[in-house]
């Protein structure tokens, strides 16, 4: 069978499955909460900032636990693997959320969702993002397509395109609520992708609000006004020399993560002005640097921030 006849005989199988795929799609009930539990879970999946993968830290993606539901906000690469060593089910997963288009920051969007899949899930994913998320999930869906058209028939699951429901975001404030959680966005400021975009998450018991990539922010503080949980990034631009000493392109490399990221000292001005309960520290820049403890983390934020300071690692509650 020559090139041309393999593809078509692919294509052919491909749309076969889809078309064969009529089982409904039910909705499972969430898992149930102790008694006297919190309703609601935050963990952090990875803490990294930056594309490059290296030992200690997984890339940017944080999962928010509502009674038994979880929704993510980003997707690193290893998100998928990073949620089941959290204990949290890819199959239950109601939304994610997408801050911006870096690729530590989307790399395994449309991975989690085919992967999810073919763990189990039959009830739908909302995902939301800047524009080009929904291109991302189609995209997705033909990286993938071989594989999907095989597993169809042969484990009889589900056609998954009416399961991954894109939205690219339009217009700020609220955009999404359902009865467990309300997600408003919000403009950060993290050149030059634009938009890159702030989240705050209104759960029964708590509010919980996620930076993304961000320089200091006048529109972070508003949104994190009063908040119980505030999880930000955090540069340490001190340490940045050392990052860079083996990049050939250096110079201009620091002016830009100096312009669109928050120096330490300026995460805590952040957490002061907008007078939140507990500041989360998490996409560490640099994230691979050995030499560097919690305090050389925390201590510049503890100079303008006086509440309580979580120094974030991989698969932590907070």
């Amino acid at each position: 069978m020559d090139c041309c006849s393999r593809l078509g005989f692919i294509n052919s199988l491909a749309l076969g499955a889809y078309g064969a795929a009529t089982l409904p799609i039910a909705a499972s009930p969430p898992p149930p909460v102790p008694a006297g539990s919190p309703r609601t879970r935050v963990v952090l999946l990875g803490t990294a900032g930056g594309p490059a993968l290296r030992p200690g830290r997984s890339s940017p993606a944080l999962a928010i636990v509502v009674d038994g539901v979880p929704y993510v906000f980003d997707c690193g690469y290893g998100v998928g693997r990073q949620l089941v060593d959290a204990k949290i089910s890819p199959t239950a997963i109601r939304a994610v959320f997408i801050t911006h288009h870096h690729s530590d920051h989307n790399a395994d969007l449309g991975n989690l969702l085919v992967l999810a899949w073919a763990t189990g899930l039959k009830t739908p994913i909302d995902a939301y993002g800047p524009p080009r998320t929904m291109e991302l999930i189609d995209l997705a869906l033909q990286y993938h397509s071989y594989d999907i058209s095989v597993r169809i028939p042969d484990e009889g699951r589900v056609d998954p395109r009416p399961l991954f429901i894109g939205h690219d975001i339009g217009a700020l404030g609220e955009i999404y609520r359902d009865d467990r959680i309300s997600v408003e966005a919000a403009l950060a400021h993290h050149p030059p992708v634009v938009p890159a975009y702030a989240y705050k998450i209104r759960t029964p018991d708590r509010t919980i609000v996620f930076s993304g990539d961000t320089t200091y922010s006048q529109n972070i503080i508003a949104l994190a006004r009063g908040a119980d949980l505030l999880i930000h990034e955090v540069l340490l631009t001190s340490a940045l020399d050392r990052l860079l000493a083996r990049v050939p392109n250096a110079t201009r490399l620091r002016e830009h993560i100096v312009a669109a990221h928050t120096d330490a000292e300026d995460v805590g001005r952040v957490a002061a002005a907008a007078g939140v309960k507990r500041l989360v520290l998490t996409h560490f820049v640099p994230s691979y640097d050995p030499t560097l403890s919690d305090d050389d983390w925390a201590s510049p934020v503890r100079r303008h921030f006086s509440g309580d300071i979580v120094v974030g690692r991989d698969l932590i509650d907070v």
